[in-house]
Order: structure tokens, then C-alpha cells, then sequence
């Protein structure tokens, strides 16, 4: 197969997958004009019209829809058979992409790849931070990073970090205006920050555990972010309460700029986890990242 056709059906099917230029476009890492010109391109060499385009929409032709069926679900392993002859140079080479919670990117992944990158200088690394459970299949994504209780089934977890505790903090400041709660049900009396799922734009609930008995407490407060460490900094200036990782508040206590309560109801979890569908052979880059991030104890 000639290059160009190889990718041109690429294209292709990023625009039939999404059902727009727009985003196979952002997906790609291509302009909407050269996307558009490319596949009008595998069009005009096939003789066949692939898509259906609207000022609205973009939709598979019924020739568009067999190409999509019979050559869609072997693309993927040829790309990775592909990526896999990487093998062959002296040294590994080529892009991963990972979805990750703000928290384990920059605790986790941050300081391995600092060491990891300048060994590997044809390797690249996209990290998007995102709080969903993201589907990493769809979104073309080589892995993701949660906690090891929210791995989906299936998919192989290795693990890249200990195990976790949460925290609730606040001010000194803000203590000195409100009495510490003393159990999970009294947060309810107190001003919390609160963080908002993407998924389905909901308000996480804190999780709390104690000899067995676990509580899941809705907060409420004068603000909701979508991001740690605008949480965090909130904190710090005494807004609130905020549940956050142990691992984000540690300096933070350490200097008495937070204090925590509630710490006898937050047990350890599993620490963070990386996750990818089972392949029959990954490519050498990701390999080579994998056994760099692999939580050894």
C-alpha cells in the first residue's frame, strides 16, 4: 500500500468515526482545509463518493459505510504492526497519548517523564488532564491513569504508584471562624469547595470509610471548580474545606498552612494504575514508558 493511501484512509475514517471535519481535524493534529482536500483526494482515486457532506453533518456513504465495516477494524493493528517496527531503530520512537486526573500527572507522571524523556529523544508524550472516565479506545487515547479501583474490566492495569489516602483540609483561618467536624455528616454545616465531574457534570461526593462503613457525604459551598489545584488554592485562602489527595496537602500541613480533620475516616485505596486494552504487541515507545512508570515498591 502507498503511503499517501494509507493515510488518506486514515483521514478518512477519523471523518466517518467523529462525523466531522472539525473534530477529526483537532484529532489528527491537521487543518479542516487539508483534511477536507485530503479525503476529496482518496475520493477522486477511488471513483466513489465516501461521505455525505451537509452544512450540518457528515455522513458515510452506503460505499463509505462497507469501507468503514471491512477495512475500519483492521487499521488500528496495522498501525500498531507499523509502529512496531520502531523496534528495528536503535532506539524507541514515536508518539503516546495519556489521559490523566491533574493529580497523577503532575505527581506521577511529571517526574518520571523528566527522567525518562532526555534518554528517549524520538519519543513524544501528550498528556490531557481529565477527571472522566474517558474511553480510551474511542478517544485514540494509548492509556489512562486512575486510581486502581476505577480501572475498567479488561483492560490490563499496571500499577505506577502506592497507595492513596484523601484528606479533608482547611485554613487555620478558617478554623478560626467554624469548629472543626468531628464526623462525615457534619460537613454538611461547613463551607466546601467542591470539584465537578465532566462526565456527567455532576458534584463529586467525598468519600469517606471507617472499620467497614463507608459514607458518600454531598457538600455544598460558594464554589465549584473542575480543577485540584484551583481547589487547593482556594483552601489556602481559607474559602473552605477541600477534599484533595494526601499527596497534593503534605507540604501544606508540613508548614501549617492547612490543617486536616477527618483523618481517621479516609483509609488507604489503591494508588494509581495504568491502564490500556490488552494488544497482541505494543509499539517500543510505549513499552519502553510503561516499564519506566511500573511501581516497583
Amino acid at each position: 500500500m502507498a503511503a499517501d493511501s494509507f493515510s488518506d484512509l486514515g483521514a478518512f475514517l477519523a471523518v466517518a468515526e467523529e462525523r466531522s471535519f472539525t473534530r477529526a481535524a483537532a484529532k489528527l493534529g491537521v487543518s479542516q482545509s487539508a483534511l477536507s482536500q485530503t479525503v476529496r483526494g482518496l475520493e477522486e482515486r477511488l471513483g466513489i463518493r465516501l461521505l455525505t457532506r451537509t452544512t450540518r453533518s457528515v455522513t458515510p456513504t452506503e460505499a463509505g459505510e462497507r469501507l468503514c465495516r471491512t477495512v475500519g477494524p483492521h487499521f488500528d493493528e496495522i498501525k500498531t504492526e507499523l509502529a512496531a517496527l520502531s523496534a528495528f531503530r536503535e532506539k524507541p520512537a514515536g508518539t503516546v497519548r495519556i489521559t490523566a486526573t491533574e493529580n497523577a500527572a503532575v505527581t506521577v507522571l511529571w517526574p518520571v517523564l523528566e527522567r525518562f524523556l532526555p534518554n528517549y529523544p524520538d519519543v513524544k508524550v501528550e498528556i490531557t488532564v481529565d477527571y472522566g472516565f474517558t474511553d480510551i479506545v474511542a478517544e485514540g487515547y494509548d492509556a489512562g491513569v486512575r486510581p486502581g479501583g476505577n480501572v475498567a474490566k479488561g483492560m490490563i492495569a499496571v500499577p505506577i504508584a502506592p497507595d492513596m489516602r484523601m484528606a479533608v483540609v482547611g485554613a487555620p483561618g478558617y478554623f478560626a471562624r467554624r469548629p472543626p467536624p468531628e464526623v462525615p455528616q457534619d460537613l454538611t454545616a461547613h463551607d466546601c469547595i467542591n470539584l465537578r465531574l465532566p462526565t456527567h457534570g455532576g458534584l463529586y461526593a467525598w468519600e469517606f470509610e471507617k472499620a467497614g462503613r463507608e459514607l458518600r457525604v454531598r457538600v455544598e459551598g460558594q464554589l465549584v471548580f473542575n480543577t485540584a489545584s484551583l481547589m487547593l488554592t482556594a483552601a489556602l485562602a481559607g474559602f473552605g474545606l477541600t477534599y484533595l489527595s494526601e499527596a497534593q496537602v503534605e507540604p501544606y500541613l508540613a508548614d501549617g498552612r492547612l490543617v486536616r480533620v477527618l483523618g481517621d475516616w479516609c483509609e488507604p485505596f489503591a494508588g494509581y494504575h495504568l491502564y490500556y486494552p490488552s494488544r497482541r504487541q505494543s509499539p517500543p515507545a510505549f513499552t519502553a514508558l510503561v516499564d519506566a512508570l511500573r511501581y516497583r515498591g
